[in-house]
């Protein structure tokens, strides 16, 4: 989509009767610039943008043309965005649209967000993830010279590096937690390094903060919600330590470990409602039910299964109907989720996992008409 700021420049300086001369001075820049932006041959840089908006007395959206249709052309990108982003289909239509409107929309960082985002998800599809072992070590390593070739990755990181300069950031919290793990993944240690020591630690966390600066029935809400955003991190971090050290990975330990956060879960959410957490466990019992399977107990990772496809549709039961969501059992019980806090999931997100599973297994669940949805 092209920028035709230079045209409406030349519109405002005539509505005016000022001549080129006349805007250059003012804005420190010479005439040969101001005659080349209105002939569509470059555009001013965004740092002068606001003094040419103030000297010809209009908003930045006006110079750049736009009309009060704006936030519901930003929603629509937004929302077909998300759509792409959380299906299946193929990114490249979806990227190009968010590079356009941010060309467009240039300080609207929600874009830019939802660019950074759909790049990330663009390269796992495209260029996907390697790692390696190494002779004589526990450890699974990342293979970070394939993974650093990674372009869209590479868009990413630009995307997210220029977000990070505005004080308004959507989603800060996400951002940063891709921006490092991204790095990591690329071999770019020192860059994920300097990002992580520059945030807060966990104690000093709103959830574990707010604990303390309340107390009665709104500190047992607080708990609650550090109870819920603590598991959500021991789940992630439980899961890569174990898919990092081969002498778990590749024996029944691997599910021992999986199946004690589990149990975990089960015993805070102890009347089986799960809320947010249902995708959790959606997942810990799909690795179960693989691992399993790998190993050779089939019986075992089809109950696993079961347990599985009941969260996952638990989950999209719970986002289908919306609005808040209350949690009941004691420990979380004054704690209320909005409907934001439940990201839309693909309903093909059960295919993509079994796509590591072998064959056996999905012998067996082709079996039962109840996972039709998860096969077909």
């Amino acid at each position: 989509m092209q920028i035709k700021i230079g045209e409406k420049i030349r519109e405002l300086r005539r509505r005016d009767g000022r001549k080129q001369e006349d805007l250059a001075n003012a804005i420190g820049v010479t005439c040969q610039a101001i005659s080349r932006w209105e002939a569509n041959g470059g555009y001013p840089d965004m740092e002068i943008v606001p003094a040419i908006a103030n000297y010809f007395h209009v908003s930045i959206d006006e110079l750049f043309g736009y009309d009060g249709n704006r936030e519901d052309k930003i929603r629509k990108i937004l929302d077909d965005a998300e759509k792409a982003i959380t299906s299946n289909e193929d990114m490249t239509a979806c990227v190009e649209m968010l590079r356009d409107a941010v060309e467009e929309f240039p300080t609207e960082t929600r874009l830019l967000q939802s660019l950074g985002f759909a790049l990330h998800i663009h390269g796992w599809r495209m260029h996907g993830l390697k790692g390696q072992s190494k002779d004589g070590s526990d450890y699974g390593f990342l293979d970070t010279e394939y993974n650093a070739r990674n372009i869209w990755w590479q868009e990413a990181m630009q995307v997210f590096e220029k977000l990070l300069k505005s004080d308004d950031v959507p989603n800060r919290e996400a951002v940063i937690m891709l921006m490092a793990v991204d790095y990591s993944k690329m071999g770019m240690y020192d860059k994920a390094k300097a990002l992580a020591e520059k945030q807060n630690t966990l104690i000093i966390s709103r959830e574990c903060l707010m604990t303390h600066a309340t107390e009665g029935e709104e500190q047992d809400r607080y708990l609650g919600e550090a109870i819920i955003a603590l598991m959500n991190e021991l789940k992630k971090h439980l899961e890569t330590s174990v898919a990092t050290k081969k002498s778990l990975l590749t024996s029944g330990v691997s599910v021992q470990k999986m199946l004690a956060l589990a149990h975990f879960y089960e015993e805070i959410f102890d009347d089986g409602r799960f809320g947010v957490a249902h995708a959790n466990m959606r997942d810990i019992y799909l690795s179960c039910s693989i691992f399993e399977a790998i190993f050779g107990d089939i019986k075992k990772a089809v109950q696993y299964f079961d347990i599985a496809f009941n969260h996952h549709t638990e989950y999209l039961e719970i986002r289908e109907k919306g609005g808040d969501y209350s949690y009941s059992s004691p420990l979380v019980s004054k704690v209320v989720s909005k409907q934001e806090a439940f990201p839309k999931v693909s309903e093909d997100g059960l295919k993509d996992y079994l796509k590591a599973a072998p064959e056996k297994l999905i012998e067996e669940i082709k079996k039962n008409k109840k996972y039709a949805s998860a096969i077909v």
